[in-house]
Parts: C-alpha cells; sequence; structure tokens
C-alpha cells in the first residue's frame, strides 16, 4: 500500500499521542479563539463555547516587532513563517546546529521530522513505532533521540523524534512544549513557562 504524505501527517496527529508519549493536557489558544471549519472550508468560531471571547490586540503583534528573544516576563515570542492549511510554522532549532521549518501541531504529543532531518543530524534509529492512520490501517515510523531541540528561549533535552519518510516538513508536538502554556496570535506563537 502507497502511504501519502497528508495520510503520514493525520497519522501523526492523531495517532502518535498514544504511540510515544501519554497524552497529557495542553492550552493553546489560536487566532480567535476556538474554532472548526464547515464542509465549505469556511471558519466558524468557538470562542463562547470555549470559555473566551474574541482576541487582546497584543495578538495583533506583527511579525516586525515580534522578538526572537526571552521576555523578561517569562514568555517567548516567536515568529510565525508562514501557515499549513491555518496551523502555524515556526523555525525549530535540533541539537543546536541545524534549524528547520515545523508546523506546530498542538494535536501531537510526539515530534515527527523528516526524513531529511535525521539524515542532516546523523540520526541513528533507536526503536520503532507503530500508528494507526485516519483509513484504520498501520503505519511503522522509525525513531531516534535528539539531544536537544529549541524554539529561540523554550528548550527541551533528549527527546525522542519519529521519522517519517514521505513528508516535506516536520511537526513539532508536546513532548516540546508540554512544558508551556501556548498561545497562538495572527503572527506570533507565545510560548511561556509553566
Amino acid at each position: 500500500m502507497q502511504i501519502k504524505p497528508q495520510q503520514l501527517l493525520l497519522a501523526a496527529t492523531l495517532a502518535l499521542s498514544g504511540a510515544m508519549l501519554p497524552i497529557a493536557p495542553t492550552h493553546a489558544n489560536d487566532q480567535g479563539g476556538c474554532f472548526m471549519v464547515d464542509e465549505a472550508g469556511n471558519t466558524i468560531s468557538l470562542g463562547s463555547l470555549c470559555g473566551y471571547g474574541a482576541p487582546s490586540s497584543s495578538s495583533q503583534t506583527s511579525k516586525a516587532s515580534a522578538s526572537n528573544a526571552q521576555a523578561s516576563n517569562g514568555v517567548v515570542q516567536v515568529p510565525i513563517i508562514r501557515r499549513a492549511g491555518r496551523t502555524p510554522v515556526i523555525a525549530v532549532n535540533f541539537n543546536d546546529s541545524q534549524t528547520y521549518e515545523m508546523i506546530l501541531d498542538t494535536g501531537a504529543s510526539g515530534t515527527l521530522i523528516t526524513r531529511r532531518m535525521a539524515n542532516d543530524l546523523n540520526l541513528r534509529q533507536n526503536g520503532e513505532i507503530v500508528a494507526s492512520i485516519a483509513d484504520g490501517s498501520r503505519v511503522r515510523f522509525p525513531t531516534s533521540r535528539v539531544s536537544s531541540i529549541s524554539v529561540d528561549g523554550a528548550r527541551v533535552s533528549e527527546v525522542d523524534v519519529a521519522i517519517a519518510e514521505d513528508m516535506d516538513i516536520g511537526l513539532l508536538g508536546h513532548d516540546f512544549f508540554g512544558n508551556y502554556d501556548i498561545r497562538i496570535g495572527k503572527d506570533v506563537v507565545e510560548f511561556s513557562q509553566r
């Protein structure tokens, strides 16, 4: 069976959560509160149902004014490079040596990197996980360990990552941001240490 990159993305989003790490609650806030997308592709705000209203003016911070440095209040602001299907893509550094664009996936508990990233980082396989994807089939992902993942001032060490053979971009999951509260604005993502 041929597995498409979209299926791997869905697999990482839906199935990696139980395969790599235990699920833990994530506190995320997307631009406009929480939302859903209807069959026609229209975004419908559900902010009032999620317990918060419209975003504050601080979420309107422009890329030009967004700082890559950690603010004095313990909040790291990271510019959003672009969006992939309305999901933020940010710059992520691995092992203090290589920086890659990655999708910030608040629905995945594990981080998924591409084969190219694994090769660039000279990673060796240390295991394997099996994940179920949307069509019910199961996919095997090799795993490896990176010594660090960092986004400006936010950092974690010694993280196991899954490696996707056919994806063009990686997914940054809960194993990175699990100790941070996340606020997703129009142009920046904020990581606040808990």
